[in-house]
C-alpha cells in the first residue's frame, strides 16, 4: 500500500548529467525517469516507456541547496534548462525539457527541503566542469559557493523561506525601541539559549551593547538574543537634503573613530611609569598606546617576558606616517589609522617582539581577565556539572570526563589560578567561541565566576586519534584510515576558509567519536590571521617533527603550513600511530628536510595516497595545495556508496 510518504509528488523524464567524480571523467547526459516524494529523489532507467532499475537516490533531509544554474557556452537546446542538487556528500546536475518544467520541479523541491536544517546560504551559479567550477574557479567540489542564495540566505531556512508578514499595528512601537542597527561581517551558529542566527551582510537592531564582547540584537523576524560584538559593524543611515535618514547602509570606518575610546589608549603618561604598568600586568604582550613627545604622534609600549629579567622588558615602538598617510611600526605592515594598525599586530607580532596580547588600561575597576568569557551564552552553571574520573592532565590543570545537566557527557578542561598557561587558556575559549563545524570539538561553555576555571566541551569517547591508530589501527580498512584524513581535512579547510590557522595540528590532537568521526581539538595555538600570515615571537615553542621549513626557520605560521602538518598527520594515519622521523632528533630533522629528505611511503598508503601527502610537503608554501584543494584529492578514495 502506498504511504504519503512514498507517494509520488513529481515524475517526469529528464536528463542527468555525470557526476564526474574524477577530473579526467568525461562528460556525460544520460535521461533518466526522476521521482520526487516526500522523503527522497530518486532517478531511474527508462526504457520503452517502462520505468528500469533505480539508478540512485538523494535523502530529501541531506538537500542543502535546489537552484538554477547557468548555461554552459554552445550547449544544446535539450539543454537549456539545468537546475542543481547538493546534497551532503554531492553535486547533481538535471536538465529539463522547457523552463516550466525547471520552475515546476524547483518550486516542489524548495517545498520538501525548506525545514531542513543545513541549507546554503550561498552556492555556485556555474557548473563543476573539468575539475573547477566555472563561476569562480574553485577547483573543490566542497568549496563554499560564492553566490547569495536569495531564497534561503539564513541558517535556519525554513523562517527565511517566506516573507515575513507585515508589523501589526500594535507591534509598530515595539519594533522601533532598539539602541542602533547593525550589519553582520560574520556567520554566527547561537549559543545556549540565544535564538539569533548572524547571517552576513544581513542587518540587526541592537538592544544592548553595555558589553564590550556581547551584544544583545533582535532580527528581523523578531528573534531575539545575545550575539558576539565582534561579528557586527554599526550602521549609519547618512541624512539627505530633505532631512530624512537614507536607506543606505553605510559602515562606520575606523578611519573616523577617535583612539580615545580604546581600552589601550592612556593618554600622555611618562616611559617610567609605562614600564611600571606594564610589569603590574607581569604577562607577555601587555601593551598600551601613549601620545609621543612629537603633537600628534604615538608610541606603542609592549611587555616582552622572553628575556632574562624575570619581571619582563618593555619595548617602545613609535607610530610612524609614510608618504601615502599610512600608519606603521614595521614598514611592510601600513594601515590606514591607528586602530587598525593596532587591531592586526593585537592578531600578529609582524616584527615586535611579541603580539600585542592584553590591553592595559589606566582606567579604574578594570575586569579580570577571564570575565568577559562567561558573559552571554556562554556561562554555565558550575552546580550542573558533575566531574566523574580524570581523563588527562597537563601543565594548565586537568582534563575530566562529566556529566552537564545529568544527561550531555562532557569533557571538563580546568585551570588553576595563577597557572602560567591561563592566557593560553583564555585564547583557546575565545578561539572556540567562534569556530563552529561537525569535525571540531564542540565547546559547551565556560565556568568562570570562581576556580578552577572550567572549559567545557564535547566528550569523545574513544579519545586521541595517535593512541587510536595504536591500540586499534590493525583492525582498520584503508578507506577507513582515509575518512579520517579526509574529516581532518574538512575541519581544516572550515578553518583555511575563516582565516584561523591552527599551528598544531597532528594525531595526538584529533579525537575520535564512537562512530569513528575525527574532530579537531587542541586550539590553544590556533591564531586567526589577517592576510594568513602569523609572524611568531621569538621563543615560541613549536612541534619540530609537524613544521614546515619556513616554521623553523622563521617563525612564520600560514595555512599552508598546516597543509605540511596535515601531510604529516596523514603519515601518522597510515602508519599507524608511528612517530614521524622516529631515527632522529629535532635539529637533524631540522637539517635533513632544509636539505630536501622527506617521509617514507607507509606501507598502508597506496601510491596516490603516498603523492598527496608528499604534495603537502613542498618546500615552497605556495606551491602546497589548499586544504580544499586536498578535499577534491581525497574525495575519490573515499568508499564511494553515494548515488
Amino acid at each position: 500500500m502506498e504511504t504519503m510518504e512514498n507517494k509520488s509528488i513529481l515524475e517526469e523524464l529528464l536528463i542527468k548529467k555525470s557526476q564526474q567524480k574524477k577530473k579526467i571523467s568525461p562528460n556525460n547526459y544520460k535521461e533518466r525517469l526522476f521521482v520526487l516524494t516526500k522523503t527522497s529523489l530518486s532517478y531511474y532507467e527508462y526504457d520503452k516507456e517502462k520505468k528500469g532499475h533505480r539508478k540512485g537516490l538523494i535523502d530529501i533531509k541531506k538537500i542543502r541547496c535546489a537552484e538554477t544554474v547557468n548555461v554552459e557556452e554552445h550547449t544544446p537546446p535539450e539543454r537549456q534548462h539545468p537546475f542543481q542538487i547538493v546534497y551532503k556528500g554531492g553535486l547533481l546536475y538535471v536538465f529539463t525539457a522547457d523552463e516550466e518544467s525547471r520552475i515546476r520541479w524547483l518550486e516542489a523541491l524548495h517545498k520538501e527541503i525548506k525545514d531542513n536544517t543545513e541549507l546554503l546560504n550561498k552556492y555556485h551559479k556555474g557548473f563543476f566542469s573539468s575539475g573547477k567550477f566555472l563561476c569562480c574557479n574553485q577547483t573543490c567540489k566542497a568549496a563554499p559557493g560564492c553566490t547569495v542564495w536569495e531564497k534561503y540566505s539564513s541558517p535556519h531556512g525554513a523562517s527565511s523561506a517566506v516573507k515575513p508578514l507585515p508589523s501589526i499595528p500594535g507591534e509598530l512601537k515595539r519594533e522601533k525601541s532598539f539602541l542602533k542597527e547593525a550589519l553582520a561581517v560574520y556567520n554566527y551558529e547561537p549559543k545556549g539559549n540565544s535564538d539569533v542566527h548572524l547571517v552576513r551582510k544581513k542587518k540587526y537592531y541592537v538592544l544592548k551593547d553595555e558589553d564590550p564582547d556581547w551584544w544583545k540584537v533582535r532580527d528581523l523576524e523578531g528573534n531575539e538574543g545575545f550575539v558576539p560584538r565582534a561579528y557586527l559593524k554599526e550602521i549609519h543611515h547618512t541624512t539627505g537634503e530633505s532631512g530624512e535618514s537614507s536607506n543606505a547602509a553605510n559602515v562606520t570606518s575606523e578611519e573616523e573613530e577617535n583612539i580615545t575610546k580604546y581600552d589601550w589608549y592612556v593618554g600622555s603618561i611618562s616611559r617610567a611609569q609605562v614600564g611600571q604598568l606594564l610589569r603590574q600586568k607581569g604577562k607577555e604582550g601587555a601593551f598600551m598606546v601613549r601620545n609621543s613627545s612629537h603633537v600628534g604622534k604615538y608610541t606603542v609600549s609592549v611587555l616582552s617576558m622572553t628575556g632574562r629579567d624575570k619581571k619582563g622588558t618593555v619595548k617602545h615602538y613609535h607610530v610612524h606616517v609614510n608618504s601615502a598617510n599610512q600608519f606603521y611600526l614595521a614598514e611592510n605592515y601600513c594601515f590606514s589609522s591607528v586602530p587598525k594598525l593596532i587591531h592586526y599586530h593585537q592578531h600578529n607580532s609582524a616584527g615586535m617582539v611579541t603580539r600585542l596580547r592584553h590591553a592595559v588600561s589606566t582606567k579604574a575597576n578594570k575586569v579580570p581577565s577571564t570575565a568577559h568569557l562567561g558573559n552571554g551564552p556562554w556561562e554555565l552553571k558550575r552546580e550542573e556539572i558533575a566531574l566523574l574520573k580524570e581523563i588527562g592532565s597537563g601543565q594548565f590543570g586537568v582534563v575530566q570526563m562529566g556529566k552537564w545537566k545529568g544527561k550531555y557527557d562532557v569533557a571538563v578542561k580546568m585551570i588553576k589560578e595563577g597557572s602560567m598557561s591561563e592566557d593560553e587558556f583564555i585564547e583557546e575559549a575565545e578561539t572556540m567561541m567562534r569556530l563552529n563545524h561537525p569535525k571540531l570539538v564542540k565547546l559547551y561553555g565556560v565556568c568562570t565566576k570562581a576556580y578552577p576555571i572550567y572549559l567545557v566541551a564535547e566528550y569523545m569517547v574513544n579519545g586521541c586519534l595517535l593512541s587510536y591508530l595504536k591500540g586499534h589501527g590493525k583492525e582498520l580498512h584503508p578507506f577507513q584510515l582515509v575518512e579520517m584524513c579526509f574529516h581532518v581535512c574538512e575541519a581544516m579547510a572550515f578553518l583555511e576558509s575563516h582565516q584561523f590557522i591552527h599551528r598544531d595540528l597532528a594525531a595526538r590532537n584529533c579525537l575520535v567519536d564512537a562512530d569513528l568521526t575525527i574532530k579537531v581539538s587542541d586550539f590553544g595555538m590556533t591564531r586567526y590571521v589577517l592576510d594568513d600570515l602569523y609572524v611568531s615571537s621569538l621563543g615560541t615553542k613549536f612541534p619540530v617533527k609537524w613544521a614546515a621549513p619556513e616554521v623553523f626557520h622563521y617563525a612564520k605560521f600560514s595555512s599552508k603550513s598546516d597543509v605540511w602538518a596535515f601531510g604529516i598527520l596523514m603519515w601518522e594515519v597510515f602508519t599507524l600511530g608511528k612517530q614521524p622521523y622516529n631515527l632522529y632528533h629535532n635539529a637533524q630533522v631540522i637539517e635533513k628536510v632544509s636539505h630536501g629528505y622527506r617521509l617514507y611511503r607507509p606501507q598502508l598508503a597506496s601510491e596516490e595516497i603516498y603523492q598527496i601527502m608528499y604534495s603537502c610537503w613542498h618546500e615552497v608554501p605556495e606551491n602546497r595545495p589548499t586544504f580544499h584543494h586536498l578535499l577534491s584529492c581525497l574525495e575519490p578514495h573515499r568508499e564511494d556508496d553515494k548515488p
